[in-house]
């Protein structure tokens, strides 16, 4: 597997973006990292909470202080918008749509695997949608990440962080820019997938798998807050609740 070096990721486009959005970003947050040097040298699948619509500038400024530049898998429709699909675009970001079936050209999982070739990070959040849990504890996940993972043989890092909901909170488009919020990032240890790696690739396979990833990025949350997550974790449709979409109060 090729490995691209840290500082050829960083082209110009990307010093471009973050000479606008990090000044942006310590405006109105603090920011405390925890275990950066967890992170691993070529392919990675970054696995964060989900909580808050700032959350992946959160996520993309993390990896930029750990000298690499973030890959989202991102909504398709965000590459329709005027300047932002360009520069998605520019960046190498993923176009998926939720609920298409994909062909082998356009299946967001084989488009990632051309950064895995690279040996670029890729971030998945494995909740695909912001939590429903009322108090924002990770909820179901989804099996895109350890699928990629199981197939390519590269690590799952989870990820958690907490405070950006004070910047932008869960729904809203208000940002509370002063006082400055503090936000704690805290990266873990690699997933460990060695009980599913030689296993049929099954439903059953990728629902245990994901649950192992919720429950090490769950872990590293309880450490961030200093409380217990609830025995059970969030089932949307288990509460009558759509898969996407602001939630009504």
């Amino acid at each position: 597997m090729a490995t691209a070096g840290k500082k050829s990721e960083k082209t110009f486009v990307w010093r471009v973006l973050a000479a606008i959005v990090v000044p942006f970003l310590l405006l109105v947050g603090r920011y405390r990292f925890r275990n950066l040097d967890r992170l691993p040298e070529g392919a990675f699948i970054l696995t964060p909470n989900h909580y808050s619509n700032i959350d992946p500038l959160v996520t993309a400024y993390t990896l930029w202080r750990a000298g690499r530049v973030p890959r989202f898998l991102a909504k398709a429709g965000l590459f329709r918008v005027p300047v932002l699909g360009a520069a998605l675009r520019a960046t190498g970001q993923i176009p998926i749509e939720r609920g298409a079936v994909g062909s082998s050209g356009s299946d967001p999982l084989m488009a990632a695997s051309r950064l895995v070739d690279h040996g670029l990070a890729v971030i998945v959040y494995p909740e695909g949608t912001l939590t429903r849990d009322p108090d924002m504890w990770p909820m179901r996940g989804k099996s895109g990440a350890v699928r990629l993972a199981l197939e390519h043989d590269i690590p799952i890092i989870p990820c958690a962080h907490w405070g950006a909901q004070q910047i932008l909170p869960r729904y809203s488009k208000k940002l509370s820019l002063f006082p400055r919020k503090n936000v704690e990032i805290i990266i873990g240890e690699p997933v460990d997938l060695s009980p599913w790696k030689d296993a049929p690739r099954t439903s059953a396979t990728f629902a245990a798998a994901t649950n192992a990833v919720m429950q090490d990025v769950t872990a590293l949350l309880e450490e961030l807050r200093g409380e217990s997550a609830p025995s059970e974790r969030w089932d949307p449709t288990e509460h009558g609740q759509t898969e996407f979409g602001k939630l009504e109060s």
